[in-house]
């Protein structure tokens, strides 16, 4: 079974930057595609950025696009999530999920999810 352990979350500033990591136990084709999602309190957890692995494919939400990079490492079990410019709505849980498609960045076509990572961003 795959296991997943995100890593890097933190208290920032805003504007402030963070890295988020995610090692996997194994590299499977059922998790090719990588992503990112968060979850606020009171809100449903949405993704925010996906990577395919076999052809480095990324996808981001509207309003993490020119903000958030993902990225894998170069020993391929490792995901990163460079963040940057953080804003208070950035402020969530981030959980790093694995599915064996990237056809789109809804929670419920992912199969394994990490236990997350808080992040928070204060003035």
């Amino acid at each position: 079974r795959i296991q997943l352990v995100e890593s890097g979350g933190d208290s920032v500033h805003i504007g402030g930057n963070l890295t988020l990591s995610c090692v996997h136990s194994e590299y499977s084709p059922s998790a090719s595609c990588m992503a990112w999602f968060r979850q606020a309190p009171g809100k449903e957890r949405e993704g925010v950025a996906s990577l395919y692995r076999p052809n480095g494919e990324t996808h981001y939400t509207d309003d993490v696009r020119d903000r958030f990079i993902i990225s894998r490492g170069n020993d391929r079990n490792t995901v990163y999530l460079q963040m940057n410019r953080l804003q208070p709505e950035d402020t969530a849980m981030y959980y790093c999920a694995a599915a064996t498609w990237c056809d789109s960045l809804e929670a419920g076509q992912f199969l394994y999810w990490g236990q997350g990572t808080q992040v928070s961003v204060s003035s």
